[in-house]
């Protein structure tokens, strides 16, 4: 793909905690709010947000009719919905007669059904750095159930466009990872389809582009790779302070990386990236969401994104 970008635009004002981003066809762009709901940022520029609450809005997904289903990363978990006219309610909260702890991500695929990630059953400022207890679950017009288990640190997840597969990140297993979906939505056979081993390297966030690529962002380390359909990775931004890098490698080998450590975690220019998604009206424009930054870092894509299920929806 060539040279690693490292110039950036930027897309909104005075956001709070914006770690998800979706775009849509419309030219609107939606973002978690640490205030407790969703910012809309409207192509002119304009700002307003839907919802205030005590929730810690982490992945967020929008449905058709402009509500949002929330993944709150708080105390009280769960997930939860917002309406369009801002009403928070809660949506799930509980699983098979148990509280669902801090959800990490949610989304809603073009069947509309929803796929909920739990990045593991300890969930205080500790990580758990080698349990394998991330799980995926889905609900549809069955109900809810458990689709996926066994992982280490489940974070966002993409319906491979095959229709038969889906990827996931495993923050502290540190791997992208490829399931096969049954048509019930079970997911088995999990496979490895890139590791990351740099310095400071957790994949969080996950998009794909229209030839196929996967594009992971590194939480803690400010880079994003793109992974091509072979598995080959390549730096795409790389915004690492290498201090940092070495301190959250340092503290995750020692087994002492905590939450407030990664939430710290600064780049040269960023601070500290989540996720992306593809806006524009040719999808090439990548905005970036964030732990701490008040704004979108963009820059432009050398290939297009592929169009999320949400594209078409107000």
């Amino acid at each position: 793909m060539g040279t690693v970008i490292t110039e950036f635009g930027r897309c909104g004002h005075d956001l709070a905690r914006p770690e998800c981003v979706l775009a849509t066809q419309s030219g609107r762009l939606f973002v978690s709010d640490r205030r407790g709901g969703v910012t809309c940022i409207e192509p002119d520029g304009r700002q307003h947000r839907l919802g205030t609450s005590a929730l810690v809005p982490n992945g967020i997904a929008l449905q058709r009719d402009g509500s949002f289903l929330v993944a709150d990363l708080g105390e009280q978990g769960g997930v939860w919905r917002i309406d369009a006219q801002g009403a928070v309610q809660p949506w799930l909260m509980e699983f098979e007669g148990r509280r669902l702890p801090r959800v990490n991500y949610v989304t809603t695929d073009e069947q509309e059904r929803t796929w909920i990630c739990i990045s593991a059953t300890k969930t205080d400022d500790q990580y758990p750095l080698d349990d394998a207890t991330g799980c995926i679950l889905l609900h549809d017009r069955h109900g809810v159930r458990l689709v996926a288990d066994g992982l280490r640190y489940t974070n966002e997840i993409r319906l491979h466009p095959d229709g038969a597969s889906v990827y996931v990140n495993e923050t502290f297993g540190r791997r992208l990872s490829r399931l096969r979906m049954a048509a019930d939505g079970t997911l088995t056979a999990r496979a490895t389809v890139a590791e990351f081993d740099g310095p400071g390297d957790f994949p969080d966030g996950l998009a794909l582009d229209a030839e196929g690529g996967v594009w992971v962002v590194c939480v803690g380390s400010n880079r994003v790779y793109r992974v091509d359909r072979d598995g080959r990775r390549e730096v795409v931004v790389d915004d690492a302070d290498p201090e940092t890098a070495d301190r959250l490698e340092r503290a995750f080998t020692a087994r002492e990386l905590t939450r407030p450590m990664l939430g710290a975690a600064r780049g040269r220019q960023l601070r500290n990236i989540t996720s992306l998604a593809f806006t524009g009206p040719d999808l090439r424009t990548a905005c970036m969401g964030s732990l701490s930054a008040d704004s979108l870092a963009t820059f432009h894509s050398p290939v297009p994104g592929l169009r999320p299920a949400h594209w078409h929806w107000s």
